[in-house]
């Protein structure tokens, strides 16, 4: 049998280069597709840190003429923790440098990031039609975000291979001012120009939309979101357009990396069945922070980018009157992001010494402590395509306070009594983008926290759900499906549903699944 083949692009791929959750789902969802079956490989930007870091490399080839560059060399390589095979497209002055994958040493955005992503899209089309030295030639291309937007629309009208474009946060779409056009390699055909006009400016996120053969977004709760105004961040219209070729399938983790029972960053392990260890993971989190050495303190955690879209505004507005609602509260905050706003963090540390540790900056070997030793995790969003943070928390016996928008809605079960008296309840919700909701929402976590009968119950249900790949990897193969039909109906035993509630994930471990809009 010929196995189907998928190429991700991607901009980050973790281990090789990562600034959030879109490196985390281009590293664990191909891995769980290989796993079903599908031969899959990734391509990205050849980064130094990528450079570097992946293993057995070879130059295979050359691509010739993109975008003034000559040379564009293919290296290919193995990721160091999966072994997956990766492509890197290796141009120095692009990717090379100091700074960030999109960013300037100044934190300033790139001014050539519309090229570095348009050399990018362009190389990878080259190489699926057999250039740069692979006769490797994919069936699909699964395109993630803006920066692999554009692929798309260099595809359209192509028989093979067909396009799948994932969208990762709507509100990042790579916005360019119109007259960088000449600089894309772009022929200026009328259905180009309008596909990629946006108010007068060039938008990639729009092209990819326009023209990929389906679109899916992290979960099924965002992709009606996307379909309004309030959240659609100015392509509501075209995703109503389009909502016919459009799935939202929920985010997974890597369960194997986020496991209480087989972590190697903790200072103690635990299980649903025995959680003396995440005990001692709070004791040893409140040394390691300089905190209050007290068991019994309600141990309140963040861990996400300091940004208007976290509410890390709003957290800072009223983390004192959360502090004060009990002196015993403790708070641990491990982000990064808006200056102003990790200034404000860092004056409340000052404030309250033994009660309130403030990090900034981004240690994944700190975040696994943080999840472990922490009671309560604070999440706002005004919006959230998916997230990843609530799964580690409740992974880890955490339990979430969260807005319920987006992939929170999809995740988290607030605690009313219905919803604890039938074993279904793992988190709180507050409604509002507001300070006073927020405090709403951690006060009633905290006054249960103080019930264990209770509170043991809502961590043993969060715990207990399976957010690991496997069953999301399902859900795209059923899209692969739709639009290579022949390629991939023999990895097929059986077709999995297209709708499974979050009661069912927990009492048996089906898949929250892919919701048609």
């Amino acid at each position: 049998m010929i196995q189907p083949r998928v190429l991700f692009a991607a901009a980050e791929i973790y281990p090789l280069a990562k600034t959030g959750g879109l490196a985390d789902v281009c590293a664990s969802l191909p891995q769980a597709l290989t796993q079903l079956g599908v031969d899959t490989r990734l391509v990205m930007p050849g980064y130094e840190q990528a450079l570097d870091l992946a293993i057995d490399k070879r130059t295979v080839g050359v691509l010739r003429n993109i975008l003034g560059f000559d040379m564009v060399r293919i290296v290919q390589g193995r990721t160091p923790d999966t072994g997956l095979p990766v492509t890197l497209i290796d141009v120095p002055r692009l990717y090379g440098g100091n700074g960030g994958i999109y960013q300037n040493p100044d934190g300033t955005d790139r001014r050539d990031n519309h090229k570095r992503f348009a050399l990018f899209a362009h190389a990878v089309v080259r190489l699926a039609q057999g250039e740069g030295g692979s006769d490797w030639r994919p069936d699909i291309i699964h395109c993630h975000d803006w920066h692999a937007a554009l692929i798309p629309l260099l595809l359209r009208g192509q028989d093979r291979p067909k396009t799948v474009m994932t969208i990762h946060n709507m509100a990042f779409q790579g916005l360019f001012p119109f007259k960088d056009f000449d600089t894309l390699g772009l022929a200026p055909a009328d259905e180009v120009l309008s596909g990629l006009e946006f108010f007068g400016k060039l938008n990639f996120l729009k092209g990819g939309l326009r023209f990929a053969d389906w679109i899916t977004t992290v979960s099924p709760t965002y992709a009606r979101e996307i379909q309004t105004e309030e959240f659609g961040c100015g392509l509501d219209g075209l995703m109503r357009e389009r909502s016919g070729r459009l799935s939202g399938i929920l985010n997974g983790i890597d369960a194997n990396i986020w496991s209480p029972e087989h972590d190697d960053l903790l200072p103690a392990t635990y299980s649903v069945d025995n959680m003396a260890g995440k005990r001692a993971c709070k004791r040893a989190l409140q040394a390691e922070l300089g905190l209050q050495q007290n068991e019994n303190a309600p141990l309140i955690i963040f861990a996400s980018r300091l940004t208007g879209q976290k509410m890390a505004d709003v957290l800072c507005e009223c983390l004192p009157q959360i502090m004060s609602h009990d002196p015993s509260r403790q708070f641990a905050l491990l982000g990064q992001g808006d200056h102003e706003i990790e200034n404000c963090f860092r004056s409340l540390s000052q404030q309250y010494q033994d009660r309130l540790s403030v990090r900034i900056g981004y240690s994944e070997d700190s975040a696994h402590r943080l999840h472990a030793g922490g009671d309560v995790l604070i999440h706002g969003s005004r919006f959230e395509p998916c997230g990843l943070t609530q799964l580690y928390a409740l992974r880890f016996g955490t339990i979430p306070v969260v807005r319920p928008v987006g992939g929170l809605a999809d995740t988290i079960v607030h605690a009313d009594p219905q919803a604890i008296s039938d074993g279904t309840a793992n988190g709180f919700h507050f409604d509002d983008p507001s300070a006073e909701s927020m405090m709403e929402g951690v006060d009633q976590a905290c006054g249960y926290y103080f019930r264990p009968n209770i509170w043991t119950g809502l961590q043993k249900t969060g715990m207990s759900i399976d957010f690991s790949w496997e069953r999301s990897a399902q859900r795209y193969l059923e899209v692969y499906q739709k639009i290579v039909p022949r390629r991939f109906v023999s990895l097929f035993d059986e077709t999995p549903s297209e709708e499974q509630s979050l009661s069912e994930r927990t009492q048996s471990s089906d898949s929250l699944g892919e919701q048609r809009t």
